[in-house]
């Protein structure tokens, strides 16, 4: 069944990634009337998760820190429900022909059923329509901002700027399009479950440097906690460029680096490769948001953040969120 068209006294905002739900969240507690649109069956765009024979493996999103007071306030939350929890704070830098080095940081947080809980536990009680595809954001004739010809009373999209541009009318919102100019790099995500742990200690994860395959290799079931035999591996922007039409074609090449590089004794028993086309920003910008005056068009995510992380598109969502009621009070 069809779910209802939104009702022109509703803030519609598109994409469900954390960055959106962020957004709806701080509209919906200022008593706003708020809805969620988003093209996946499930919540979380780029924090996703996907189950591998019933457990999943984060194949999005590696971890989240933690630098800003209120955003640590949101992740002690998910800690004390059990959704979060601290992982570690040193990864390996690994570079051909050197040796593996420990690399220290900030804390990462990992997550026991998969980094997408915390955006589903964030967008509880809203209202949410998935599988919802939105072709064009226009403007009425009354200089309503339109989703597919539908007025709403404002629109905001929560997503990578590639794919706001190609969702808003050139024509009526040109200014916008234009603004809308920080480069997304696209990446692969290999999956690679073993029957057991055959490969050196990273500990935890690394990151590959100098390599035209992989950028980075997360140890699954140390960020999860269980210990299972996953890996997952993320390919260079250069290297994904190269498959994005078929992906798949990837998997040996990226299983053999992975295999290299963490001294696996043995084939995985399993490899998928997910295509991430708008992987991460090239670049963030210093400004938080962006709110196109009195049509209330605004877009928000993590390329409008000077540090696109997952506390970054949070740190967005809430601005707009915040900026929207401040404009309709």
């Amino acid at each position: 069944m069809t779910p209802p068209s939104p009702s022109p006294d509703q803030v519609v905002v598109v994409g469900a990634g954390i960055s959106g739900v962020a957004c709806a969240r701080v509209l919906q507690e200022a008593g706003v009337s708020v809805r969620l649109l988003d093209r996946g069956r499930r919540i979380g765009g780029r924090m996703a998760s996907k189950r591998f024979e019933g457990r999943p493996a984060d194949i999005g999103a590696s971890y989240l820190t933690v630098g800003d007071d209120d955003f640590a306030a949101v992740v002690e939350e998910w800690r004390s429900r059990g959704l979060a929890h601290p992982w570690t704070d040193t990864f390996t830098a690994l570079a051909p022909g050197r040796a593996p080095e420990p690399k220290r940081g900030p804390v990462r947080w990992g997550t026991a059923g998969g980094i997408r809980t915390l955006v589903e536990a964030l967008a509880a009680g809203l209202e949410v329509g998935t599988a919802q595809e939105v072709v064009q954001v226009g403007r009425s004739p009354a200089g309503r901002p339109t989703v597919d010809g539908v007025p709403a009373r404002a629109v905001l999209l929560a997503m990578p700027d590639p794919q706001a541009a190609r969702l808003l009318d050139p024509a009526a919102y040109g200014a916008v399009v234009a603004a809308l100019d920080v480069p997304f790099e696209p990446v692969l995500a290999l999956t690679a479950t073993w029957g057991d742990r055959c490969w050196r200690d990273l500990p935890h994860g690394a990151f590959v440097n100098d390599d035209p395959v992989l950028s980075w290799i997360a140890d699954d079931g140390r960020r999860r906690g269980d210990d299972a035999p996953v890996l997952v591996a993320h390919s260079t922007p250069g290297l994904a460029a190269g498959h994005l039409e078929d992906p798949a074609a990837a998997a040996p090449l990226l299983v053999e680096r992975l295999r290299a590089l963490v001294g696996a004794r043995a084939a995985p028993v399993q490899a998928h490769v997910h295509r991430w086309s708008l992987a991460r920003p090239e670049r963030g910008r210093e400004q938080a948001t962006y709110l196109w005056g009195e049509d209330l068009l605004g877009v928000c995510g993590d390329a409008w953040s000077s540090r696109p992380r997952v506390e970054g598109a949070w740190l967005s969502g809430r601005a707009l969120g915040r900026a929207v009621v401040e404009t309709l009070s």
